[in-house]
């Protein structure tokens, strides 16, 4: 029977081509949106567990969790350094880094921060060693340069079209080990270096609206530069860092905390949480974040399940057709003794393997898809997209096989309506 179902289909494998391709692209869809959206999920769920706390000026969560996490560009309003003090002396803290942005260099985020956010990244570096100079950086793994290289950092991003700095180039002294996060891509550099480098380092820490323009993401517009200058003094590359903050430090636009226990988290990110000072779990903000996303999931995947219905509704239509134009074929078998089941089963037969040869071909289609775009997400963001099967997704390939199996029948039993003599006579 199986040879005779295989000959048959072979005979209309324009058909069946059309048939499986209609199945696979729908089923495509589905797989494509499922995975994908489990894949930003895990991605940005692990890049975020390597920061618990994070610490900046009353305003947007989201915005915040988003600039210091994941480094993405946004003009963070700064908060009084002496925060950064506090939290350092705090004995709660384990430790306590602030994050200073506004440079770039080739395309990539220069981050001023401290030795003990890289060693909590990178408990071990690839190569090289930590910065213990002014003039020396260490840079993510997938920033393409040797150790020893030299950076000269641009106030602002790349496509601003900032000014760049001509008192300061910073060496390459170590590359972290891959993390899987945004940070992948950043240059890391001593924070006071950015300070001194927009000329921040001894003012008062009331000074935001030129902080900002330093250590904010903020365009390098011409009256900015002008004042940058008036504090452009001569940094040396071959001083020493010095990781001790007090009332006295510069403002900031987020701290990144590390607390000894969960208690301690949940107690700093109430104590922070006031009129001047924002603190916030990132777990907590991304999954809100997946809330939003899980609704447009649910958007797509209805569209998915609709495409899917109205191919299945044009298959049996044509399939039924396709029996109509069979029934000389159908007859034959019915007068020569071929018991109805036998008719059954192979008008059956035909249909699911269709229905089996599509979904195996839209699962492939699907989980190429969701690499490809997970790549493009990565290779933009940085962030590791594991694109991953779950135990949930076999229960959906059940139920897709018990609904195939359902529906071939339909025209299977259509097949018997013909009486043998009639059919012959057509």
């Amino acid at each position: 029977m199986i040879r005779f179902i295989l000959a048959d289909l072979r005979r209309f494998k324009g058909g069946a081509l059309a048939v499986i391709v209609l199945i696979a692209l729908s089923v495509a869809l589905s797989v494509t949106v499922t995975l994908q959206e489990r894949a930003v999920r895990l991605g940005s769920a692990r890049a975020a567990e390597k920061f618990d706390l994070v610490v900046g000026a009353a305003g947007s969560e989201t915005q915040l969790a988003l600039s210091a996490v994941f480094l993405q560009p946004s003009p963070l309003p700064l908060m009084s350094g002496s925060v950064l003090a506090k939290l350092s002396e705090d004995p709660r803290v384990e430790f306590a880094a602030p994050v200073g942005f506004g440079d770039s260099a080739d395309g990539h985020p220069v981050v001023g921060t401290t030795s003990k956010l890289v060693s909590a990244l990178s408990p071990k570096l690839a190569e090289g060693a930590m910065f213990a100079r002014l003039g020396e950086a260490v840079i993510g793994a997938d920033v393409r340069k040797p150790v020893g290289a030299e950076i000269k950092p641009m106030h602002g991003g790349a496509d601003e079209g900032g000014h760049t700095h001509t008192e300061l180039i910073y060496t390459v002294s170590g590359r972290m080990a891959p993390t899987g996060t945004a940070w992948d891509r950043a240059i890391l550099v001593p924070i006071r270096a950015v300070w001194q480098l927009h000329g921040m380092e001894g003012e008062a820490a009331h000074d935001h609206d030129h902080a900002a323009g330093g250590l904010a993401t903020v365009a390098a517009a011409e009256h900015e530069h002008a004042e940058e200058q008036e504090h452009e003094a001569h940094i040396d590359p071959a001083a020493a860092i010095d990781e001790h903050f007090d009332a006295e430090t510069p403002g900031l636009p987020a701290v990144l905390v590390k607390p000894k226990t969960v208690a301690d988290a949940y107690r700093l990110r109430q104590e922070y949480r006031g009129e001047t000072t924002l603190a916030v779990f990132p777990a907590e903000v991304l999954t809100r974040l997946y809330a939003t996303l899980g609704d447009a999931r649910s958007l797509l995947l209805a569209i998915a399940i609709g495409t899917q219905v109205i191919v299945i509704a044009a298959i049996l239509l044509v399939t039924i057709m396709h029996i109509g134009t069979r029934q000389k074929q159908i007859g034959a078998l019915r007068a020569f003794g071929a018991p109805a089941r036998a008719v059954v089963a192979i008008v059956w037969g035909e249909l699911f393997l269709l229905f089996l040869a599509g979904f195996g071909l839209g699962i492939v289609l699907g989980y190429g898809a969701a690499q490809l775009i997970s790549a493009s997400l990565t290779a933009t963001t940085a962030v590791r997209m594991p694109v991953e099967f779950a135990r949930e997704d076999i229960s959906l390939a059940v139920w897709f096989g018990i609904l195939a199996v359902l529906i071939s029948i339909i025209p299977a039993l259509s097949a018997l309506r013909l009486s043998p003599a009639r059919a012959l006579r057509a």
